[in-house]
């Protein structure tokens, strides 16, 4: 019984250690491969972050830029797989160089999201972002709006487009989705001069076709940034104020607040929504249903919804801000939370510690208590067996034929024919040992001892080997038994061993004894 309770204090001990050991719910691990930097992205990433503790899942997000750099971009989207991540987020910098890397993240059985970018593979499992092919025919019909306030007396509008790098899928959709529409309308005269996603080549584009005296009335460039590029030259040349400056991304700081200034007349807002990103990558690992294309709502802004638009983005944004500041406070509450639980648990461990302690003191103090009691017994049972002892007469017992004895008339003259009596009954056993007599005698080793002393002068294992060799002096000179036989008989190992025990008592060897009878 106590030591199953000391059991179950030890395995609650350990229970409670191991709680203390132990975390809380799972937190997936997601890797993002940004391609690039810019307002748009470090938007994306802001929203993204302040998402890792926005739903019932907990996930930790982490985000590597490549810096339009696409060798990079697969050398990291390569360690991203090699990790302990549970999810892949990339956005390609061009669509085929980074198909063999997303193919193999996802051959690891890593998923993978596309958002914003698409790249030459089948081997994503979700893609989410905005319709840049709707993009490009939502900026051309408007672009076409525009053109028709411009046909007066016959004149035949000019449209350039100046795309993006067209390696990549963003501006190879915005190109198709515009060129479509620009096609259906024959009464429009269209150029499409490929640049590259920077302000300064849309600069330089604008500034040759105005040089070599093909002054369009309509620019559309692939994005905001390269909007401004494209108004900074015609602001050189003194047409800023007559040509239509189109754009893509919407950004509250960028385009908006470009149509705002008249740098822009118009913008195509691109949606970030880094929160759905996470929301989608959540639903594939917790096996919640979801679609594979995932294309995110936009609208066109117009000088004549600008200012509303910036009212509400500016709303949405400064959320966003508070969102991120809440995520920061509660990643230090959670710190904080996380020490607090572990010196609690820690607290426990030693309470319980505690409890287990006092537990085995108390057990320690009932242990010794029994003890006490019984030595405080033996000690009045010796004092009884001391007072009523008579040495000699009770030594000759064990010298002396049975017939001889006296008849029993104290406790010493019991105990010594039940010792007697026992040392006959196992004399054979060359094992007997002093606890086995005590134990059947009910004495402890000690008392036995001492009770011994007392009454024979002799040790008890003086006494028991005195025993053996007055048996086997019997035995010698009443059969014809051997001498190992007789050895063996009275509980020696070894005939030898008896032989010397037998001289040293008789002096003379046992076969000596035996020709002398003879």
């Amino acid at each position: 019984m106590e030591k199953a309770t000391t059991k179950s204090f030890v395995l609650l001990l350990l229970a409670v250690l191991l709680a203390a050991c132990s975390n809380g719910g799972r937190t997936y691990k997601i890797g993002v491969s940004q391609c690039s930097q810019g307002n748009w992205r470090q938007k994306v990433n802001r929203e993204m972050l302040a998402a890792q503790h926005l739903y019932e899942h907990d996930v930790q997000v982490t985000i590597i830029d490549s810096y339009d750099d696409t060798e990079r971009q697969i050398r990291q989207i390569d360690s991203l797989a090699a990790s302990d991540i549970d999810l892949l987020v990339v956005a390609p910098n061009e669509a085929a160089p980074i198909a063999d890397a997303i193919a193999r993240a996802k051959e690891k059985g890593i998923p993978v999201i596309c958002f914003d970018r698409k790249a030459d593979t089948d081997d994503y499992t979700a893609f989410i972002g905005g319709n840049n092919t709707e993009a490009g025919k939502t900026v051309a019909h408007y672009a076409v709006s525009l053109a028709s306030q411009m046909q007066a007396n016959g004149h035949r509008p000019r449209v350039l487009e100046v795309t993006a790098t067209m390696s990549t899928s963003p501006a190879q959709e915005r190109h198709a989705g515009f060129e479509q529409v620009m096609l259906a309308h024959p009464e429009l005269d269209y150029v499409s001069i490929n640049s590259d996603w920077s302000t300064e080549d849309a600069y330089q584009v604008v500034s040759e076709q105005l040089a070599a005296g093909q002054r369009p009335d309509i620019v559309f460039c692939h994005s905001d940034f390269m909007a401004n590029g494209a108004h900074r030259a015609l602001e050189e040349a003194g047409l800023a104020e007559q040509v239509k400056v189109l754009g893509i991304d919407g950004m509250p700081d960028e385009g908006i607040s470009y149509i705002q200034q008249g740098i822009e007349d118009g913008s195509y807002i691109y949606p970030t929504h880094g929160e759905l990103i996470v929301r989608l990558a959540l639903d594939i690992l917790t096996g919640q249903p979801y679609e594979r294309d995932n294309y995110l709502p936009s609208m066109m802004v117009t000088p004549d919804n600008a200012d509303l638009v910036a009212m509400n983005s500016r709303e949405l944004l400064q959320q966003g801000e508070d969102l991120i500041t809440i995520h920061d406070k509660l990643e230090q509450s959670l710190v904080h939370y996380d020490a607090q639980h572990k010196i609690l648990l820690a607290s426990l461990a030693c309470i319980v510690a505690l409890v287990v302690a006092v537990v085995m003191a108390c057990r320690a103090w009932l242990l010794a208590r029994k003890a006490i009691r019984q030595r405080q017994s033996m000690n009045e049972e010796q004092t009884l067996f001391y007072t009523d002892a008579s040495s000699r007469r009770l030594h000759d017992i064990f010298d002396k034929p049975d017939d001889d004895l006296p008849p029993p008339r104290s406790q010493d003259v019991i105990f010594a024919e039940q010792l007697n009596e026992a040392i006959r009954k196992h004399i054979a056993n060359p094992n007997l040992k002093m606890e086995d007599l005590g134990e059947e005698l009910g004495l402890g080793r000690v008392q036995l001892y001492r009770k011994v002393k007392a009454i024979t002068g002799q040790t008890p294992v003086e006494l028991l080997r005195q025993m053996r060799l007055q048996r086997a002096y019997a035995l010698l000179g009443s059969t014809t038994k051997t001498v190992a036989e007789i050895a063996f008989e009275v509980g020696f190992n070894t005939p030898g061993y008896f032989s010397k025990c037998f001289k040293e008592q008789y002096g003379k060897l046992p076969m000596e004894l035996r020709e002398t009878a003879n």
